[in-house]
């Protein structure tokens, strides 16, 4: 009987990722896959799947050269045990054959691609303010304390000159020591409390406010923002859950990572109108691959809004860069060869 080699699959942890990749790097792996016409709009929907426990978030994808998988697992309770309560792996694969790359750690990518995703489409916004493009960022606001929030201030400190931060945390004692981490790595950070920035136009002059929240009810709202700011709202995912008002998302120009996602889960959208008022075009959205090719129209007095409730091809865009560096120039196995090798 012949035997068939066990593939001896490279694993690649959080300290290999860092190695591998910087924040700068991650946000020109996804602005690269939107260049490069990565079909965002066909993308594998996302998979929930209960467990008793909690449930499973699936994100599969493929591109020419790869095909992948986040498997994620939500566990609710977990923060009563002192655990995540989220943590992932990804899988990635030979496009052609099937053979397994490489396994990563999933927890980091996410804290990666998905403020490189935020940063492609507030480098956007800016770049097509209607009063002339703007290159950088004089003051910025955060909403959340968690590592999403301090994940984007660096993320977007690495792309583009950025001026004041504030901080609006619900949470004192977070609020501050991100703070306190921001400013040990020379970064202009201030903390507000959320008290003091609802209703009291602590935002407004804001050039970029970001939501990153776990709230399902809206944090922000027309009121709260300047005709001319760029709001990025990427805490809240199901269309239950919602960062900001309908006033503020009815006002705006909208951009979204795909139409077609937006449309499934996306409830800071479906909540300010219903689903049948967006397919009949009720108002405009340009997703992240138009908005990448210039074609984002932004008008005068009017915010610009992006909301994303993550995708599975953004991912991959990180993953693939990731190989080439940890594993070499081609991380694809010889063609009909089951043996990848560390």
């Amino acid at each position: 009987m012949t035997t068939v080699p066990v593939p001896s699959v490279p694993v690649i942890g959080v300290d290999e990722i860092d190695a591998a990749i910087d924040r700068r790097g991650a946000v020109e792996a996804i602005a690269q896959a939107l260049r490069d016409g990565v079909d965002i709009e066909s993308d594998a929907p996302r998979l929930f799947s209960p467990l008793d426990s909690g449930e499973f978030l699936l994100m599969p994808t493929q591109s020419p050269e790869h095909a992948g998988i986040k498997v994620v697992t939500i566990a609710p309770r977990n923060t009563e045990r002192g655990l995540p309560k989220i943590q992932a792996w990804y899988l990635v694969f030979d496009a052609e054959t099937l053979s397994p790359l490489a396994i990563l750690e999933g927890a980091h990518l996410t804290t990666l691609r998905t403020p490189a995703v935020t940063a492609v489409a507030i480098r956007g916004m800016l770049q097509a303010d209607p009063r002339g493009a703007r290159q950088g960022i004089d003051s910025l606001a955060v909403l959340g304390s968690g590592p999403q929030a301090e994940a984007h201030v660096r993320t977007l400190v690495d792309l583009m000159p950025v001026g004041e931060v504030s901080i609006v945390g619900r949470t004192p004692s977070r609020t501050a020591e991100l703070v306190e981490r921001l400013r040990a790595d020379g970064i202009r950070a201030e903390a507000v409390a959320a008290e003091a920035s609802a209703g009291a136009g602590a935002l407004r002059a804001c050039d970029v406010v970001i939501t990153a929240t776990s709230s399902s009810t809206p944090v922000l709202s027309r009121g709260d923002v300047g005709d001319h700011a760029v709001v990025a709202a990427i805490g809240s995912h199901g269309t239950a859950h919602r960062e900001l008002a309908a006033d503020l998302v009815n006002d705006a120009d909208l951009v979204v990572e795909a139409r077609a996602s937006a449309l499934r889960e996306n409830g800071n959208l479906l909540q300010a109108r219903g689903l049948a008022d967006w397919q009949a075009g009720a108002q405009s959205v340009t997703n992240l691959r138009e908005l990448v090719a210039g074609a984002f129209v932004r008008r005068e007095a009017r915010p610009a809004v992006y909301t994303g409730v993550g995708m599975s091809w953004e991912d991959l865009a990180v993953v693939a860069q990731i190989l080439k560096s940890a594993l070499g120039v081609d991380a694809s196995p010889q063609r009909g060869n089951t043996d990848v090798r560390n």
